[in-house]
């Protein structure tokens, strides 16, 4: 009995450094995503709100993952209640980012269409 007292401890451990890792890689991703707008943003560059919702909704998708990995070694049920919460909030705000990516690319093809239109006119 005292070896899967063990295995329970390594998988624990297994567990968080594998959720801290999806945890960096979505701030890794969102900080990357921000500076490169913002980069963007002061060259007035087209697409900015594009790119970083699609960043923001990448950032969104690792630290919900991090959230699912977790409940791996919940051991009490305030806990799971917790991390359900997490969960659900992380997922409404990846489905409203995914909403407005697709409003702003459906905008941007509008855009596109319009100024292609407009110079065979001439």
């Amino acid at each position: 009995m005292n070896w899967i007292a063990e295995m329970e401890e390594w998988l624990y451990k297994l567990v968080q450094i594998c959720t801290m890792l999806m945890e960096l890689f979505g701030v890794s991703v969102l900080v990357y995503t921000a500076v490169r707008s913002f980069i963007r943003w002061v060259r007035k560059q087209p697409g900015i709100r594009l790119s970083l919702a699609q960043g923001i909704a990448l950032a969104l998708e690792f630290k919900l993952g991090g959230e699912v990995l977790r409940t791996v070694v919940v051991r009490e049920w305030a806990e799971l209640g917790i991390l359900g919460a997490i969960i659900v909030l992380r997922g409404l705000l990846t489905f409203l980012i995914h909403w407005e990516i697709k409003n702003e690319e459906h905008a941007l093809e509008r855009e596109q269409t319009a100024r292609e239109g407009g110079g065979e006119r001439d």
